[in-house]
């Protein structure tokens, strides 16, 4: 349900957006950009159960894009952060703590997009990810032990993009990213659904 009402927002601020701003926005989507994103972020573990938990990630991108013709093509890197947690009491004796977190987020990869307008683009992306995971528990017996695994995943995902004018844009971006068990017994995957503001140079 979440899927279908992001896609079906998508639709409709392009094609509101974009007209509004067919005056003041140039045609090119060429060349750096720089920008901050805030969304929705949803982390679950299929290792444990009812391992799912929600919160906010935030953080920012940079990217670099060559139009041509209707096409964009482009590569970005990101790191973000994620307030996604878990607490769970009494895990193995009475009165000890267990706490997960979600920590950052490392992603590279490109996007392929085309025009919807001359001022909007849609896009998908797909690239390689590491994410962090921060974990403690603490007893009376054992008092704080800590611990972090870092975990490397793939990420696919698509978006649309606004410009507002020569410089600045909005976009909003659905991805989903798998991270690989290995070692460490963690069998994550997440959801994100956010937005972004960035200035194109």
């Amino acid at each position: 349900m979440r899927t279908k009402i992001f896609i079906a927002a998508l639709v409709a601020s392009t094609a509101f957006a974009a007209p509004a701003f067919a005056q003041t926005a140039d045609s090119g989507f060429t060349g750096p950009r720089v920008e901050a994103i805030v969304g929705w972020d949803h982390v679950g573990d299929d290792s444990l159960n009812n391992g799912s938990r929600d919160g906010v990630t935030y953080g920012g991108q940079i990217g670099y894009d060559v139009q041509m013709g209707s096409a964009i093509l482009g590569f970005e890197g990101e790191a973000t952060g994620s307030t996604t947690r878990d607490t769970a009491n009494g895990v193995l004796v009475v009165g000890d703590r267990l706490r997960a977190k979600a920590g950052r987020d490392l992603y590279v990869g490109g996007r392929v997009g085309f025009l919807a307008s001359p001022n909007a683009m849609i896009y998908a992306k797909g690239g390689y990810t590491n994410a962090r995971f921060d974990t403690s528990y603490n007893s009376a017996a054992t008092g704080l032990i800590e611990d972090h695994d870092t975990v490397d995943g793939w990420r696919v995902g698509a978006g649309a993009e606004v410009k507002l004018n020569q410089k600045v844009y909005v976009k909003a971006e659905y991805r989903y990213s798998k991270y690989d068990e290995g070692n460490n017994g963690i069998d994550a995957h997440r959801h994100q659904v956010l937005g972004g503001v960035g200035i194109r140079f």
